[in-house]
């Protein structure tokens, strides 16, 4: 007696129940004491998460605990959509509300440069890097989610995570020339980075200014950040998830990042 073959959501159910696939959370906790991009006092500010309590099994509800959240779209662990940034406030779909699902998912390639940046806090990925890290890995396929691993996650305290110095703040990020090349030559889905943001520290002063948020937005990319786990993923091989609420207009919105991984 035959049997049928197992369609593939059966596969892959079975291979989450049996171990043979595992779910690896890349999202950092969110909390009061999360630390939120500093901007300089001219401009707006982001607030920290607070949380106001409704009610918690007492007078103003007996059999239920919830709160109210106020935080700010880019706070902690959150995605970048192409309307956060002028270049890609024109572009369609372009917020949270209106981006296809089907672009919340996919591979991931983690390039790991934890070393250069354990030496240099304001390391730049070059595009010659990235060609090293393919000369070992293979090609950066289409629609892939670029993770770029700094262990920068691992810094304690919001003094030592934004790391705000006399003359701004110093953090990693990639050049202009190697976001170009991820989005014109590899087709990416978009950057992911375990900083507070996606571009480095100093970038304010670079020339243009801010080019992660200034190319993949105005592409039409996505930008992930204050990514944790980044050392638990393969450098290819894991599937990302990275689905925003979705909020009306939304330019982008605090998300639970997951990796699946054999």
């Amino acid at each position: 007696m035959s049997t049928a073959p197992k369609s593939i959501l059966a596969q892959f159910l079975e291979g989450l129940q049996t171990g043979l696939l595992k779910v690896i959370d890349l999202t950092s906790l969110l909390e009061p004491e999360t630390p939120v991009i500093d901007l300089p006092p001219m401009f707006a500010p982001s607030p920290s998460l607070s949380l106001t309590e409704i009610s918690h099994y007492d007078e103003r509800g007996p059999a239920w605990y919830w709160n109210v959240l106020n935080l700010g779209e880019h706070t902690g662990t959150h995605f970048d959509a192409p309307i956060h940034w002028i270049t890609g406030k024109d572009l369609p779909n372009n917020s949270t509300d209106t981006i296809p699902v089907r672009k919340f998912v996919g591979p991931a390639c983690v390039i790991n440069v934890t070393a250069e940046v354990a030496r240099d806090p304001d390391f730049l990925l070059s595009k010659d890097d990235v060609v090293r890290w393919e000369g070992q890995h293979g090609r950066i396929p289409s629609g892939a989610w670029v993770l770029l691993h700094t262990g920068w996650s691992q810094r304690q305290g919001c003094k030592a995570f934004l790391n705000i110095q006399d003359d701004g703040a110093h953090s990693p990020s990639l050049q202009q020339e190697c976001i170009q090349f991820l989005i014109t030559e590899r087709d990416i889905l978009g950057l992911g980075v375990e900083t507070v943001g996606t571009d480095a520290g100093q970038a304010g002063g670079f020339n243009p200014p801010f080019p992660m948020h200034t190319s993949l937005h105005g592409s039409g990319r996505f930008g992930l950040t204050s990514l944790t786990n980044l050392d638990q993923l393969p450098a290819t091989g894991a599937i990302v998830i990275a689905a925003p609420l979705k909020i009306l207009k939304g330019s982008g919105s605090p998300l639970r990042v997951i990796a699946i991984i054999e």
